[in-house]
């Protein structure tokens, strides 16, 4: 399935390119999410008149997730969890509760931002969180997980 993407999609193309897809992930991902639309001639025409709508509409999602990355790279969080002797968590701190204990500290971030690749973290201490904002934009949150 051919599509053209109307933003930026990680491992797939930027703005306005012509890519060819499995059809599933195009009719059941990006074309909802509206990532994409199909690589028709009428929609390839319309695209064409929108795209410095697109394109300016990009650019600021750009500098605000940039704005975000300064403002989150200055945070330390903390976040209280009760914990057994040994600094074992009862329960474990998932990518909600960064996202809840960030936007807290002042910075907007959603669930779907933070970036746990080796799952929720169990075990008291320091830790540096990746929270990608941006297809290229990435932010380091400091995290302290103190017991109760």
């Amino acid at each position: 399935m051919e599509i053209i993407l109307l933003e930026k999609v990680a491992g797939l193309g930027n703005l306005g390119d012509k890519v060819t897809v499995r059809s599933g992930y195009g009719r059941n991902y990006l074309i909802p999410q509206g990532k994409a639309a199909a690589a028709t001639a009428e929609k390839l025409a319309e695209f064409e008149k929108r795209r410095a709508e697109l394109e300016k509409k990009a650019a600021q999602d750009l500098a605000s997730a940039q704005a975000r990355a300064e403002a989150i790279g200055k945070l330390a969080v903390k976040i209280v969890q009760k914990a057994g002797e040994e600094g074992r968590l009862y329960g474990s701190v998932g990518t909600k509760d960064i996202a809840e204990a960030v936007t807290a500290a002042g910075v907007s971030v959603q669930k779907h931002e933070v970036r746990l690749p080796s799952g929720p973290i169990r075990q008291a201490g320091d830790y540096e969180i990746v929270v990608q904002l941006h297809g290229d934009i990435v932010a380091n949150v400091s995290l302290s997980i103190v017991p109760e």
